[in-house]
């Protein structure tokens, strides 16, 4: 790999990396399963919107316009599923019982689920493309030479191992933490991802 592609490829993980670190719904999907299904649930939520973040990178990077429009077409929908759906998972996980004298693992959510459950709810929100539209337009030619595939590897790598390192990172300080807190953790998460699906359903129907 030349010295155009490996830099392009580094600002891509470090596109990748930015867009899913901030503290949102799929974050805390992935710090409750880490914390009460253990480091594989947890790696497999990250896992899923990693994915769709890979997706919509590549219609952005290949350059899509039929699909981009498409999907911000289908914007109000897709913000009324997600919405819907987070406010599903707020209210399941409201009336999960309580994690007391649980160990690593006692949530069963089948991994092909948690990893599915998070890529469909990251796809739900197609202003991702015009986040990596604006992004890989401003990387210009250097972009174009290094080609689209590797800033699509690049931003699914950075997207992975952000969640690599926040799977990772809950799942170790799980063992550290007393019940009665890890119990106000999940009553915070559930009402965080309420608030997030009440706020997804008003901007569909605003």
């Amino acid at each position: 790999m030349d010295f155009t592609k490996l830099s392009v490829f580094a600002q891509a993980m470090l596109i990748g990396l930015s867009i899913a670190a901030p503290v949102g719904p799929i974050g805390l999907l992935c710090i409750q399963r880490s914390l009460e299904g253990g480091f594989r649930l947890g790696l497999a939520t990250g896992l899923g919107a990693a994915c769709a973040d890979g997706i919509y990178g590549a219609i952005g990077a290949y350059g899509v316009h039929g699909v981009a429009q498409s999907l911000q077409t289908a914007r109000p929908a897709l913000a009324l599923g997600g919405g819907v759906f987070l406010l599903w998972l707020g209210w399941r996980t409201w009336r999960q019982a309580p994690t007391v004298g649980r160990v690593d693992g006692a949530l069963r959510v089948p991994v092909l689920r948690a990893w599915a459950t998070t890529a469909l709810l990251t796809l739900s929100n197609p202003m991702t493309i015009l986040s990596f539209v604006g992004i890989f337009a401003a990387l210009g030619g250097r972009a174009t030479g290094a080609g689209p595939g590797v800033m699509v590897l690049g931003v699914f790598l950075g997207s992975a191992a952000w969640w690599l390192l926040l799977a990772g990172g809950v799942s170790m300080l799980h063992r550290r933490l007393p019940a009665r807190l890890l119990e106000r953790v999940r009553q915070g998460s559930a009402l965080l991802l309420l608030g997030f699906g009440a706020w997804a359903l008003w901007s569909a129907l605003a």
